[in-house]
């Protein structure tokens, strides 16, 4: 048996495709490239095909990690030569590599996600509210923000899991007033907070004038952090 961590991205045309399609189309892809996965026993297999973090729809992500377990070791090359052209539109392998058969999964290990949000300022918005925005929610202690669930509505303080202040910086685009925010979010084992989220909290709690309904959110990296290095998967 050897274990396979791959790097994939999801570009635009696949935004809203949902987590379990994009595992289920890597299966696919995997299955037409004929490399010789793992699979669980039972009355139902599946095969041993693992992510690090699931990624919300509507997100597009630079640095998507999976883990394969195959029945033998081939090499890099003949696999990244058969499985690239299986990919679909929006899917392109970035990186593979044979991690330990020890080494702990990347669901247990990655703690850390940085994203990029684009996003156009309301008609007759002015920069220095924008900086006014983030000046005051980086200030903040903390921001409670009230976070709906499948297990119903609950309170987080969005500031715990911010690893470091929301940056913003202007994008230049000839048409409409453009700006970015570069947030990391801490993935912990009591939860998260997503994008959005943090995105709705400026806007209704601190005056962010943009328009949230166009906003669009790339996840630029995963990585595992100890709060002084960070590496990502790839780099362990």
């Amino acid at each position: 048996m050897a274990k396979l961590r791959l790097q994939i991205t999801k570009s635009n045309e696949i935004r809203y495709v949902s987590h379990l399609d994009l595992a289920g189309t890597m299966e696919r892809a995997i299955r037409r490239a004929k490399l010789p996965a793992a699979y669980s026993e039972g009355f139902n297999p599946h095969m041993k095909l693992a992510f690090a973090s699931a990624l919300a729809v509507g997100v597009t992500s630079e640095a998507e990690y999976l883990e394969l377990e195959l029945t033998e070791e081939i090499s890099v090359d003949q696999i990244t030569a058969r499985l690239k052209p299986q990919l679909p539109a929006g899917i392109t392998l970035k990186a593979a590599k044979y991690v330990g058969g020890r080494s702990k999964a990347l669901m247990a290990v990655v703690n850390l996600a940085t994203y990029e949000v684009v996003a156009s300022l309301a008609p007759g918005a002015h920069w220095h509210t924008v900086e006014t925005s983030l000046a005051k929610f980086n200030s903040e202690v903390e921001v409670i923000y009230s976070k709906q669930s499948p297990k119903g509505r609950r309170e987080i303080d969005i500031k715990e899991y911010l690893a470091t202040p929301v940056a913003v910086r202007k994008v230049a685009d000839s048409q409409q007033a453009v700006m970015s925010l570069g947030l990391s979010i801490k993935i912990t084992p009591g939860g998260s907070v997503k994008p959005v989220e943090v995105l709705d909290a400026l806007i209704a709690g601190f005056g962010l004038p943009v328009d949230k309904d166009n906003a669009l959110i790339n996840r630029t990296g995963l990585f595992v952090s100890d709060g002084r290095v960070q590496l990502s998967p790839m780099e362990l």
